[in-house]
């Protein structure tokens, strides 16, 4: 669910923050990088967990990236950016609500299995992903958010996406 996540978390982010200055690119990346480290690993071990959704949809990732910022940054603006990639991270387990897997979310302290999606193969997972209307519902809305706030960005405009794309800085207030 790529626009789900990238639009849920950048419109509570942005509205919980309100920082005018904050670098989205960091905040997207870090809502995506749950599925972006499982989902190939997931892939591949599927015989033996037949899940997607492993380590780095645990709080265990969520706090490790954490402390990793804090150890490696010091205050300001490098700080505030990948704070926001941790920001990111947790933003993703929420919008996954994965309360519902706790085996995953709690991940080693309750075992060291993963939760289970129930299906034997893969393209079982993907077939059911594909056809489930919530999902699909969570795509239409992040993509909407997105595009909405595109427009008001203005990235239509070569110069106005030229900048954002190089600062990651959402140029309009949020109101």
């Amino acid at each position: 669910m790529l626009f789900w996540h990238l639009g849920a978390t950048t419109a509570f982010i942005r509205y919980a923050f309100r920082d005018p200055n904050m670098d989205l690119r960091f905040l997207a990346l870090g809502a995506i990088a749950p599925d972006l480290i499982d989902l190939p690993i997931g892939i591949a071990l599927w015989d033996r967990v037949e899940a997607v959704r492993l380590g780095a949809h645990s709080l265990v990732f969520a706090a490790l990236v954490m402390a990793v910022v804090l150890v490696l940054t010091r205050r300001g603006p490098r700080r505030k950016r990948w704070m926001l990639f941790a920001v990111g991270v947790l933003a993703h387990l929420a919008f996954d609500a994965m309360w519902r897997l706790p085996e995953t979310l709690w991940w080693p302290f309750l075992g060291t299995d993963f939760a289970s999606t129930g299906f034997a193969t893969y393209g079982e997972y993907v077939r059911d992903l594909l056809t489930n209307p919530i999902m699909w519902l969570g795509e239409v809305i992040g993509a909407a958010y997105l595009v909405w706030m595109g427009r008001r960005i203005g990235l239509e405009d070569q110069t106005t996406r030229r900048t954002f794309l190089a600062t990651g800085v959402a140029s309009v207030g949020l109101d």
